[in-house]
């Protein structure tokens, strides 16, 4: 990775620049895409990388992004970059069903946090959705975004959860997280449409991750908590670059893929190392356990390569970053919490 960004627009320029592998998955696709739920962390880099690979590959095709969008600058940000966008809250039948058919669906729709206190909610929009959005899309490919909170813990040791491992949530937002994947394999199967279940954990960029939340600690002085002491993390374009691709694999019955980076990362050493290069001195509470939610996403390397940006490159960026003023999303992971509460 090379300098520092000096800028958002730069850095948002470098997330959704496409790779090499993205151009030529877009080369073998055919037909127009949408993203719905565009409107989160991920949906503007992955949106404009689509528009962007496309802009390269050609034949010109359409990039829809939608979502509710927060506001009208938001909206803009899409708009800015070619994207076409269209307000829509999917879980209104009407709205649905004025989406455009397209062949091929991003779904990045999701609820996690402020899970507690909002269940019924969080139930809605993870598992019933799911099924209105395979009926609306039934003659479609979908890449649907998962999390490899459906795993629960592993043993540190091992490496992370694979693909085949049995599935363990803990926490009403896993098994939230559950029903949504078994909702896209039911109607994969009835409708056959073919589906590949993208298993995130965690994207990172500069404004937002797992790596930032530790990070601002540090610079906080406040005391890291390294009970659930170990993490994995993937740099946002090359997430957003394997997602991508990965609609090729798309199959009925659906198909799991586990997405994150290669290293089992320490949370202590993690923050030995920010504090070492923000220059503070670093507290921790709590005690790490042998077990952590992690994955093995060796399967996605087999296919697509590793991830183009380390930890550590991660680290060093997100250090200079900061102290040079740069902003965040002020929306922390809750990466730390065992008990599955968000």
């Amino acid at each position: 990775m090379s300098s520092v960004p000096t800028n958002t627009q730069d850095l948002d320029d470098r997330l959704s620049e496409p790779t090499r592998g993205v151009l030529e998955s877009l080369k073998r696709s055919e037909g127009d895409f949408l993203v719905l739920g565009a409107g989160g962390k991920m949906g503007l880099h992955l949106a404009a990388m689509l528009r962007r690979g496309l802009d390269i590959v050609g034949p010109q095709r359409r990039v829809i992004a939608a979502s509710r969008f927060s506001s009208e600058s938001q909206r803009q940000e899409f708009a800015s970059r070619k994207i076409e966008t269209q307000r829509c809250d999917v879980l209104d039948p009407k709205q649905l069903a004025e989406l455009p058919s397209v062949p091929n669906v991003f779904v990045m729709i999701g609820t996690k946090f402020g899970t507690s206190g909002q269940e019924g909610k969080t139930w809605a929009t993870n598992c019933f959705l799911p099924g209105l959005v395979c009926q609306r899309f039934a003659g479609s490919r979908l890449a649907a975004f998962s999390t490899g909170n459906v795993y629960g813990l592993s043993e540190v040791a091992s490496g992370g959860s694979l693909e085949t491992d049995r599935l363990n949530p803990v926490g009403e937002y896993a098994m939230t997280a559950l029903g949504r994947e078994r909702m896209y394999e039911y109607f994969s199967r009835e409708l056959s449409i073919p589906v590949t279940l993208i298993r995130l954990n965690y994207s990172c960029e500069l404004r937002y991750g797992v790596l930032v939340d530790i990070a601002e600690q540090v610079l906080a002085g406040e005391p890291i908590d390294v009970s659930m002491g170990s993490f994995n993390v993937i740099w946002q374009r090359d997430a957003c670059a394997m997602s991508i691709q990965s609609l090729e694999l798309a199959s009925s019955p659906a198909r799991a893929l586990n997405l994150t980076g290669p290293e089992t990362l320490s949370v202590r050493e993690v923050a030995k190392a920010f504090g070492e290069r923000i220059k503070k001195k670093v507290f921790f509470t709590g005690q790490e356990s042998q077990t952590a939610l992690l994955n093995n996403a060796a399967q996605c390397f087999e296919r697509y390569g590793r991830p183009g940006v380390t930890a550590e490159q991660m680290i060093d960026q997100i250090s200079e970053w900061l102290l040079a003023g740069g902003g965040t999303l002020g929306k922390p992971t809750h990466f730390s919490s065992r008990s599955g509460d968000f």
